[in-house]
This record gives structure tokens, C-alpha cells and sequence, in this order.
């Protein structure tokens, strides 16, 4: 199963990403964790990695070789990709946790991110998962992947909705588009200050014909190993993303 998650920027994406990865593991999955966004740097540390893997770019040559390179030789050339395709140093391990990364912005003026869509989607595709293995793609912030057709390789949409009027609007924006694709979406309130605000959240979503599955509270754990930029160890949310999770493998099957 390949799951994206998608929001609003700054409303909590790679958290909840690291979360649901967490959970899964409890729950005896291998988890994939497919660093999509080109802006984020900082996801291989909040997963427990000392390093970032190499990009898949590289594979390819970089951005500026990417085009011409598709159909060379290479990982992509394959009809078909397994998580065991994928070699070090374009992945890295850790028990049943591993991490790949598309590409990064990395110089100024050096263009658009296109090329890293066009990596993103046809390693989508082209993913082969087992029974017991499941994907997550930190994907980037808006709805830009979608029109790159990103998340055609996907079967189920996360809607990452923080307290915010801007998050609502883009998390219905990004159901309407999910839908338009026959894929699944469903919600969870990230951040969630208050049960009053979450009941006003979780009426604004079902307005919107958006399924919230859980609530992550605004745990103080979680600001503390961002700071520090430390991977989640402990606190409320870890307990309320296990549930989040149960509901999300129900409502992909």
C-alpha cells in the first residue's frame, strides 16, 4: 500500500509521516518513507537516521540529466520496483524502517522542480510493495503534485489538516482532486489545540464531505524533538497516531 500525505505547508506533513511510520512498525509492517518534498531537509532526522540517503536523482545524473536519461540503463529501466532493487546509498535502513529521497532544491537559479516530479512519479508507478510493507511519501506542500501526476502511483490520499481556515480550503481542494484520480482521501486534525477547536474542525471537514480518521493533540513532546531536531520518542500523539493508523488500514482495504 502506498499512502501520500499532502496539506497545507507548516501543517505538519513529516511529522505525522514519522508517526504513521512508527505505527506501523508496532503493527509489524516494513515501512518505505518516500521523501517527495523537494524544500524539507530535515525528515531523515525526525525518522532516527544520521544521514540522508543520496537522492534518486543522482541515478539519473542529476536534475539536469534527468529528461534525457529516463530510459537509460538504471533503476528506472526496470518494469517494476521492489524495495530491494533499491541499494545503498540511495536508501538507508534501519530495522524495519527505511528512507528514500527524490531530490532536493539545493543552488539558486537553478530552475524549477519538475524533473523531481517526473522521478516521483514514475517511481510511484513503477512500486511494487509486499503484504506486510507499506509507503509513505512526504509529499510537497499545495496541490502542484497532482497537476505532475504524482500521485497517480498512489492508493490512498492523507489529508494533513492543521487549525487553520487555509488548511480546510486546501485539504477540500486536494480531496477534489484525489477523487478526480479514483483515489481514496481521508483526514487527521494535526496540532489540535483544544477539543472545542477539534469539534469545530471535525463539523468545517464533514461539511466538506472530508472523513476525519483521528487527532494528533498539540503535543509539547513533539515541538521538543523538533527543536532539538530529534527523532519522536515519546508523548500523546505517539498513542493517538496508533489508532490514527488502524483507521487508515481499514479505510484502504
Amino acid at each position: 500500500m502506498k499512502i501520500s500525505v499532502c496539506g497545507k505547508g507548516g501543517s505538519g506533513k513529516s511529522t505525522v509521516v514519522a508517526l504513521m511510520t512508527r505505527a506501523a512498525q508496532k503493527k509489524g509492517y516494513s515501512v518505505l518513507v518516500v521523501d517527495s518534498d523537494e524544500s524539507n531537509s530535515g525528515l531523515f532526522r525526525t525518522l532516527g537516521f544520521e544521514a540522508p540517503p543520496v537522492p534518486l536523482m543522482e541515478l539519473l545524473g542529476g536534475k539536469a540529466s534527468v529528461k534525457k536519461r529516463m530510459g537509460s540503463p538504471s533503476l528506472f529501466e526496470k518494469s517494476a520496483i521492489t524495495v530491494e532493487d533499491i541499494t545503498h546509498p540511495h536508501i538507508q535502513r534501519q530495522g524495519g524502517r527505511m528512507l528514500i529521497s527524490i531530490g532536493k532544491i539545493l543552488h539558486s537559479l537553478e530552475g524549477c522542480a519538475c524533473p523531481m516530479g517526473v522521478v516521483s512519479r514514475e517511481f510511484l508507478k513503477k512500486l511494487r510493495l509486499g503484504k506486510k510493507e507499506i509507503a509513505f511519501v512526504d509529499m510537497e506542500a499545495g496541490v502542484e503534485h497532482f497537476g505532475r501526476g504524482i500521485d497517480e502511483g498512489i492508493d490512498q490520499v492523507l489529508l494533513v489538516v492543521e487549525p487553520s481556515f487555509e488548511s480546510v480550503m486546501i485539504a477540500e481542494r486536494i480531496k477534489d482532486l484525489a477523487n478526480g484520480l479514483k483515489k481514496g482521501a481521508v483526514a487527521v486534525l494535526n496540532k489540535a489545540p483544544s477539543e472545542n477547536v477539534a469539534q469545530r474542525l471535525k463539523h468545517e471537514l464533514k461539511k466538506k464531505g472530508i472523513v476525519l480518521i483521528g487527532i494528533i493533540p498539540n503535543d509539547p513532546d513533539i515541538f521538543d524533538a523538533s527543536l532539538t531536531g530529534s527523532p519522536l520518542q515519546k508523548g500523546e500523539a505517539i498513542s493517538a497516531a496508533e489508532n490514527i493508523f488502524d483507521r487508515l488500514i481499514v479505510q484502504s482495504a
